[in-house]
């Protein structure tokens, strides 16, 4: 495209203007044309690929769903249709959307600094490592922040390879750890690494849960001279449907890792902070693992914001060379205020029971709808409110995610990858709104059936 300075100028002030200008004194004429111009602006300059698989696109009608305004769960579009979210983008939303006390701590932040110079030590980062290090398990203590769960993951890959001196991993088929070459070199799913091989040499792959296999792996490692570093793993599976492992999979973990002399890494992306029940995932078989990853809810669903953290012992490769592993924007003055406030919410409004209890109740009336329907809804599963529903096909998994989006309920699920299909609210959702969900689910099943 040509470069025109006075049209871009002018389409940024237009935008600027909406988003500054009360919603009510839109008129419908403007929402309209914010909904067409979002459509052809992802077709013309994000990718014509997204608009296949969203369903706010191709089950909308004449405008596709153009997300406005959010709050707690529910979603509002430009075009003021409401939706309940149960997919929480992922595990973002875990204190709710806009929660006020996150929002607030951010605001109060953005007016002192909103960055950091560089060269000053920073408080607030300081002190969320210091929080961090009173809610990890064992002797963690230690803690850099960055921006994303993938992030997260590959600084804990240079943490084990700097500490051990070695070079391999043990990942789990079908597990999901994020999209950049190091963490893509650890994801147990052929369709996102198969066209970008060869990734990272040395990674191994075993069926989650299975400990006989990660020991096997070692020994095999061990008696061709193979270095391995770290074993890695999510506490639960998230993205392949919420499989939760056997209750001995993580202490064996643990024990077979001190065998081997390897680190443990626990991938709480998703899991970390409330979502299953306990405040770490790990915390349900009371194992520390050596290094921890934390992502996605972190920042309170206001600021992006993850983490990798460790013990003194194996922080200490990372003393002699402070500047090692570093990011610009990382840690962040508004990011840690977010995270700082999301810990005092979680913990105030005791968010890991709230997941525990709804997550038991919602699981209980899955189970009731799948005796109903068990042609449609094959097995349920989950811990807290990470939970999995699994369908025959990919196509029944769609029709019942675009069910569910018909009758305004957010989920997700694409033509291509719906057997299984998560839920995932906010853990603070109210009960009636739960009920409102399995309402629309079960009304979802009888139509297909």
């Amino acid at each position: 495209m040509a470069r025109d300075t006075c049209y871009a100028m002018q389409e940024a002030h237009r935008m600027v203007d909406i988003i500054t200008t009360p919603c009510e004194n839109l008129c419908r004429e403007d929402c309209q044309r914010i909904a067409r111009e979002t459509r052809e602006n992802f077709a013309n300059h994000i990718n014509k690929g997204f608009l296949e698989y969203r369903k706010s696109v191709t089950e909308a009608n004449d405008f596709a769903v153009t997300e406005w305004v959010c709050k707690g769960s529910i979603l509002r579009d430009i075009l003021g249709r409401e939706y309940i979210d149960i997919l929480g983008g992922y595990g973002i939303y875990s204190p709710g959307i806009r929660h006020p006390k996150i929002v607030a701590a951010v605001k109060a932040q953005l007016d002192r600094s909103p960055q950091y110079s560089q060269e000053m030590l920073d408080p607030l980062r300081a002190h969320l490592a210091k929080v961090l290090a009173f809610l990890t398990p064992g002797d963690i203590q230690y803690g850099f922040f960055a921006n994303s769960g993938t992030e997260a993951v590959e600084g804990a890959m240079k943490l084990a390879k700097l500490h051990t001196g070695k070079n391999g991993f043990i990942a789990m088929l079908k597990g999901f750890h994020g999209k950049t070459l190091g963490a893509l070199s650890l994801m147990g799913k052929s369709v996102f690494r198969a066209p970008l091989l060869p990734l990272l040499g040395g990674v191994r792959h075993v069926p989650f849960g299975d400990a006989d296999a990660v020991e096997k792996q070692l020994a095999a490692a061990k008696a061709v001279g193979d270095d391995i570093a770290a074993v890695v793993a999510e506490p639960i599976q998230g993205e392949a449907g919420a499989i939760v492992p056997p209750d001995d999979f993580w202490p064996r973990l643990r024990e077979i890792c001190d065998h081997y002399a390897v680190l443990l890494i626990a991938d709480e992306v998703q899991t970390g902070l409330g979502r299953t029940g306990k405040i770490f995932g790990v915390d349900h078989w009371d194992v520390a693992p050596d290094i921890m990853c934390l992502g996605k809810a972190m920042g309170g669903g206001v600021v992006p914001m993850s983490a990798f953290l460790s013990t003194p012992k194996i922080w200490a490769c990372l003393e002699p060379n402070p500047f090692m592993h570093t990011t610009t924007t990382g840690g962040n003055p508004l990011a840690c205020a977010a995270a700082l406030a999301h810990i005092g919410v979680m913990l105030e409004e005791d968010l890991p029971r709230q997941a525990a209890e709804k997550g038991a109740y919602v699981l209980a009336k899955l189970r009731e709808l799948q005796e109903l329907y068990p042609h449609i809804l094959q097995q349920v599963r989950g811990k807290g409110l990470l939970i999995g529903m699994e369908f025959p096909t990919d196509q029944t998994g769609y029709q019942v995610a675009s069910g569910l989006f018909s009758r305004k309920v957010i989920t997700a699920g694409t033509l291509t990858n719906a057997k299984n299909i998560r839920i995932e609210p906010a853990l603070n959702i109210p009960y009636k709104i739960l009920d409102e969900v399995l309402n629309r689910l079960e009304d979802t099943f009888k139509s297909i059936a």
